[in-house]
């Protein structure tokens, strides 16, 4: 298994940029996928933004592309989400999650991914 830990959220205004981290521990984190998810209250959790595990392949939300950038840092088990002119609509609780498993492929779905962070929250003001 592996342990996800993110950080990094806060109350900002629009425009403003914030970047996660994820902090995975358990395995190295070279070996699956990671993403972001979130989720805003009354909503379901939705796609962000994913990494292969295989082949570098990065996956973006249309709503997000062109103001979030993923990557990761092997070398530290860490994953990243730099989040840049961010909206009001951006606020939810943000979730790291790994596919404990080598594919080419960037899932969307929350059913993919095996493990799951406890969240960090997005508040952003208009």
């Amino acid at each position: 298994q592996v342990q996800l830990v993110e950080s990094g959220g806060g109350l900002v205004q629009a425009g403003d940029s914030l970047r996660l981290t994820c902090a995975a521990s358990g395995r190295a984190s070279e070996l699956y996928g990671m993403a972001w998810f979130r989720q805003a209250p009354g909503e379901e959790r939705e796609f962000v933004a994913g990494l292969s595990a295989i082949g570098s392949r990065i996956r973006y939300a249309d709503s997000v592309k062109g103001r979030f950038t993923i990557s990761r840092d092997n070398a530290k088990n860490t994953l990243f989400l730099q989040m840049i002119s961010l909206k009001p609509e951006d606020t939810a609780v943000y979730y790291c999650a790994a596919l404990l498993s080598a594919q080419l492929i960037v899932p969307t779905g929350t059913s993919s991914y095996d493990s799951w962070g406890q969240g960090t929250q997005v508040t952003v003001s208009s």
